[in-house]
């Protein structure tokens, strides 16, 4: 949380999608409610103690507020992982899939439920939409650094990513992939054996846009700079403007890893 607030004052996105917050509602608005009302964002936020917790904070109006994913499956109770709004008169969604942990375990099963659950959101819902978040899943192997390295783990199995597809034949588009088709662009590193300065990671947080609203972008890159320094998080914000470019049209990294693509030399931490 101390890097969110210079963030968002050298930023300043219109509307901004938060996950693993990791608050009660009460807790959050205590915590931050004042700071964020001071630079005029209106914020919905759908949280639990010490997991999960997702939030939308708007400057251009915050409506029809919705908690959590209609029929979606528990672990074993409903889990804070969705809130969802409309702001500007796009229908936003913020959201946070479980991890699954281990393939083919129930934690696995519970993370391919949640997921039919949020595709079914899609299947008759606004034609102007974004779902933002975390999906804990690369779609492609060109979303990971290494594909051999991630063998037996979550985030890259077939009945994931066939999932994560699902949404997309709806109508929706990986707004970041559609302007990048063959560049490396990466937002997760683990913390663990200088996995970000080598750019050993996997693109794993995700803007998906009905077609109005893919056709309105202008820009579509990853915030690289707000992983560095002092306490950062292990993923790096992703950054989308509609209808113009501040910065231009920038990406897919800002700033560029200078180190090189490695393959097959390095081991997952978890896997040692």
């Amino acid at each position: 949380m101390p890097r969110l607030l210079p963030w968002l004052d050298q930023r300043q996105p219109d509307v901004l999608c938060l996950q693993e917050t990791k608050l009660t509602d009460d807790a959050f608005t205590e915590l931050l409610g004042e700071q964020f009302a001071r630079r005029g964002y209106a914020v919905a936020h759908h949280g639990e103690a010490r997991w999960n917790g997702v939030a939308i904070l708007s400057r251009v109006g915050l409506d029809e507020v919705v908690n959590g994913v209609a029929e979606a499956p528990g672990f074993p109770h409903p889990e804070a992982r969705a809130v969802a709004a409309t702001c500007g008169g796009i229908r936003v969604h913020s959201v946070y899939v479980p991890n699954g942990r281990v393939p083919h375990s129930d934690h696995y099963r519970y993370k391919l439920a949640w997921l039919a659950a949020l595709r079914e959101v899609f299947r008759s819902g606004p034609q102007a939409a974004f779902v933002c978040g975390d999906m804990n899943i690369a779609p492609t192997d060109a979303d990971v650094f290494d594909p051999d390295a991630y063998l037996g783990q979550t985030h890259v199995t077939p009945q994931e990513r066939a999932a994560l597809a699902e949404p997309q034949a709806l109508g929706l588009h990986d707004v970041v992939r559609d302007r990048w088709p063959a560049e490396r662009a990466f937002t997760y590193w683990d913390y663990r054996a200088g996995m970000f300065h080598q750019d050993l990671g996997m693109r794993i947080d995700l803007v998906l846009a009905t077609g109005p609203v893919a056709g309105r972008v202008r820009a579509a890159w990853v915030d690289r700079h707000a992983r560095k320094g002092t306490g950062p998080s292990d993923h790096a914000p992703v950054i989308i403007d509609l209808d113009e470019a501040p910065d231009g049209d920038i990406g897919p990294v800002v700033p560029p890893p200078s180190a090189p693509a490695r393959r097959s030399s390095v081991k997952l931490p978890q896997s040692r």
